[in-house]
């Protein structure tokens, strides 16, 4: 059956209609001629003709657009063989690649160290001029008020090399919910915790030395209590470690502990009874300064001229 525009529901007429007034086809570049009824183009006045196609757009398959003027064709697409699977376009990472882990022994651009100990510093160049540009670690030792904290404190903000300052109390108050204060009485917790921050202390330090940085550590150590001793430092810091004693007269080591809040401060019995136990570093060959008249910064000027006797002549310990 044939509407008054053309065909319906029927495949076009076989070969294009004869006759003078039949309708040409169109050329290839040119519109379509009304009337014509081609085998892509929908007959009738009732057509519309759809959007038209932009590159990059998808076509249904089947339909191909002519190009226009001046559109260079593309090259034919590639059949892709039956049954074969479509390619997919790569999906880019959504997270950027790590790059290569760091070596073992370090973190960031810090250099851990070896975990051996540290050697003896060489001596300075020439005596007279302190310990000047030597990386040293230093043990001050000395009874509650002596100062230690405070000297070692000064002595190495005013080196002209890096220099760090490690106290072993505030290492051992690290520790909050727990603390074992040697105040309430010296037992396994509080010997354990002390041993725990000895050995902190100590990485601290060979970690500081093994990055060209000195350092001066400072607690009070007994002469006569060696598994908690001078032995123990030497052993977590390296046969390098330069002790040096801070040991000034009772009467100021009892007017500074005076001086002291908190659990800092001690019972004059107790202040008393450390000081005559450091007498016993008398006689032991490591290098004791007395500053009972000194004031901080001639403290630490002295410490450093006795450093330099001590890279110069290391006392056996």
């Amino acid at each position: 059956m044939q509407h008054a525009g053309g065909w319906a529901h029927q495949a076009p007429p076989p070969g294009p209609p004869t006759g003078s007034g039949a309708p040409r086809p169109p050329r290839q570049g040119q519109p379509p001629v009304p009337g014509w009824t081609g085998p892509h183009q929908v007959p009738g006045p009732q057509h519309t003709p759809g959007p038209q196609h932009t590159p990059g757009q998808h076509q249904p398959p089947g339909q191909h657009q002519a190009p226009g003027p001046g559109h260079a064709p593309g090259p034919p697409p590639v059949p892709r063989p039956r049954g074969a699977p479509q390619q997919q376009a790569p999906v880019p990472p959504s997270v950027p690649p790590a790059g290569p882990p760091p070596p073992p022994d370090s973190t960031g651009h810090i250099r851990l160290p070896p975990g051996g100990p540290v050697p003896v510093p060489a001596p300075p160049p020439a005596l007279g001029g302190g310990t000047g540009t030597a990386t040293l670690a230093v043990l001050l030792i000395g009874p509650a008020g002596a100062g230690k904290t405070t000297v070692a404190r000064h002595w190495a903000m005013n080196r002209r090399v890096p220099t760090a300052h490690i106290s072993l109390d505030d290492v051992r108050e690290w520790v909050r919910s727990g603390f074992a204060d040697p105040q309430s009485g010296w037992n396994d917790h509080s010997e354990a915790q002390y041993r725990l921050a000895r050995r902190t202390c100590g990485f601290a330090a060979r970690n500081f030395l093994a990055n060209g940085i000195s350092c001066i550590l400072d607690d009070a150590v007994f002469p006569d209590r060696p598994v908690v001793g001078l032995g123990g430092w030497k052993r977590h810091v390296g046969p390098g470690l330069l002790p040096v004693v801070l040991l000034p007269g009772l009467e100021i080591v009892l007017e500074r502990n005076a001086e002291r809040t908190g659990n800092r401060r001690l019972s004059d019995e107790e202040v008393a009874g450390i000081h005559g136990r450091m007498a016993g570093w008398y006689g032991s060959g490591l290098p004791i300064i007395d500053n009972s008249k000194y004031d901080v910064e001639t403290t630490a000027r002295i410490l450093d001229d006795v450093l330099a006797r001590a890279l110069a002549s290391p006392p056996s310990w």
